[in-house]
């Protein structure tokens, strides 16, 4: 296993840690989760291919689905602020 991929394991099972822990750090743990994700992922497509990168997107997606909804709920409500 790559380096990259041990990394994003990493990652993966610090979230499912944080998700275990008090409601009240969801969401600062969150920021912190997007901001050591980005760099993990591109690391693990420069070093693995693309297909490999996507499932690792997949994965971190799945994770941080509501952070995902929140940001596509504002991006539409500015779509419909703008017609």
């Amino acid at each position: 296993m790559s380096s990259s991929l041990l990394a994003a394991c990493l990652w993966a099972l610090s979230a499912s840690l944080i998700a275990m822990g008090p409601v009240r750090w969801h969401w600062r743990a969150a920021w912190a989760l997007i901001v050591t994700g980005v760099p993990i992922l591109g690391w693990v497509t420069l070093q693995n291919g693309p297909w490999v990168g996507l499932l690792v997107l997949a994965g971190g997606m799945s994770v941080l689905r509501w952070p995902l909804i929140f940001l596509l709920r504002r991006l539409r409500a500015l779509g419909r602020d703008a017609e």
